[in-house]
């Protein structure tokens, strides 16, 4: 029998046609390291105010509860090129999958056209009562879906 799914596309974190979401941050000084470059650290806080705006702005509808009902299975990044002080950065996200219980994003930190890192989340939906991984909503599949990877 011939596989009828719908293969994912193709995803350059790289590409920023590709991200749904974007948020901004301010590169602040507090962020560098000692070679005066945006340590890790700040690269990664800057990809969580990502995380959290694209959640606040695309799960809000559901109310208090839903925002605090995810934890983080996994994050993966790559750093691509230093960053430096002063400046702002453009973080885009993108939803790559959905699973029965969880959810993939693809992250880019932008500067300018620059891609200086981007990242992999998994995301799982927990019972906040329970501790447990519980299925995504139809009405959560539905949020997710629209904010998927957009051919670029």
């Amino acid at each position: 029998m011939p596989d009828t799914t719908t293969p994912e596309p193709e995803f350059d974190p790289r590409v920023r046609a590709q991200y749904a979401d974007w948020a901004r941050a301010s590169i602040r000084y507090a962020d560098l390291d000692p070679n005066g470059h945006v340590n890790n650290g700040a690269i990664n806080e800057y990809f969580e105010d990502g995380r959290v705006r694209f959640r606040n702005a695309r799960m809000a509808k559901f109310g208090d509860d839903i925002l605090t009902g995810f934890a983080i299975a996994r994050f993966a990044v790559d750093y691509h090129a230093p960053l430096g002080y002063p400046g702002e950065v453009e973080i885009g996200t993108v939803v790559k999958r959905i699973g029965r219980t969880s959810y993939m994003l693809g992250q880019g930190v932008f500067s300018g056209d620059d891609c200086i890192a981007s990242a992999e989340v998994v995301t799982v939906y927990f019972n906040s009562d329970t501790g447990s991984s519980q299925p995504l909503t139809e009405e959560l599949r539905s949020v997710l879906e629209a904010a998927m990877i957009a051919e670029a």
